[in-house]
C-alpha cells in the first residue's frame, strides 16, 4: 500500500501524487495507492491516516509524504513501524509554520480557512524528535526549496537513504524522474 500525504494548501490532485498514482496504475497497482484530502487540523489529519493504515501490514506500507505530509509520514513511520518517503519535509511544522498564522487558501480547490494557534499546538504533538531505525527512510529534498531549509531534513535523518537535488524548488518538479527509485525502496525487503 501507498499512502500518500500531501503538504499543507495542497490536495489529492497534487501533481507529485498524479505523479506516482500513473506510475503505479501503469504497473497495474492502482489498487494499491491512497490518497486522502487531509483536514487542516493536525489532529484529524492524523487520525484520517491511522484509519487508512488500520489493519495493513506494516512491512507492506510505504508513507509517501510530502512537506507537511512528510512530517505526517515521520510520525506515522515511527509509530506503525512502516517505511516513509519524505519529500521536501517540514521537520519543526509547530515552528516553522507559525509565522504563516492566519487566513490561508488551499492551492487547488481555493477553499479558505485559518491556521491558528491550536494547529501549531497540534503539529507539536506529532514532531519526531528523534527518528529510529533509518533504513525505513528515504529522504528526497531540493536544495532550491524556498520554503523549508532543506539540510534541517538531511540532519534530522541522517543515516537514511536520500536523494538531494541540486536547486529545484519546494514543489519538487523533478519527483516524477526519481519514481523508479521511489517504488524500488517501497518494494525492497524488509
Amino acid at each position: 500500500m501507498f499512502l500518500y500525504l500531501h503538504g499543507l494548501n495542497s490536495s489529492p490532485a497534487s501533481v507529485k501524487a498524479r505523479q506516482l498514482a500513473g506510475v503505479l496504475a501503469a504497473r497495474g497497482r492502482q489498487a494499491e495507492f491512497s490518497c486522502p484530502a487531509l483536514p487542516h487540523h493536525p489532529v484529524q489529519a492524523v487520525a484520517l491516516a491511522e484509519s487508512l493504515l488500520a489493519g495493513e501490514e506494516p512491512g507492506r506500507v510505504t508513507l509517501v509524504g510530502s512537506s507537511l505530509g512528510g512530517f505526517y509520514a515521520a510520525w506515522l513511520a515511527e509509530r506503525y513501524g512502516c517505511r516513509a518517503v519524505l519529500v521536501n519535509p517540514a521537520t519543526r511544522a509547530h515552528a516553522g509554520l507559525e509565522s504563516y498564522l492566519g487566513p490561508q487558501k488551499n492551492l487547488y480547490t481555493g477553499e479558505t480557512w485559518e491556521l491558528t494557534r491550536d494547529h501549531l499546538a497540534g503539529y507539536a504533538r506529532f514532531a519526531v524528535q528523534r527518528p529510529t531505525r533509518m533504513e525505513r527512510y528515504f529522504l528526497m529534498v531540493t536544495t532550491g526549496d524556498e520554503v523549508l531549509d532543506y539540510r534541517a531534513a538531511v540532519e534530522r535523518f541522517a543515516g537514511a537513504r536520500q536523494c538531494v537535488v541540486a536547486g529545484s524548488d519546494h514543489g519538487f518538479a523533478e519527483f516524477g524522474e526519481h519514481l523508479e527509485a521511489v517504488l524500488a525502496f517501497a518494494d525492497a525487503p524488509v
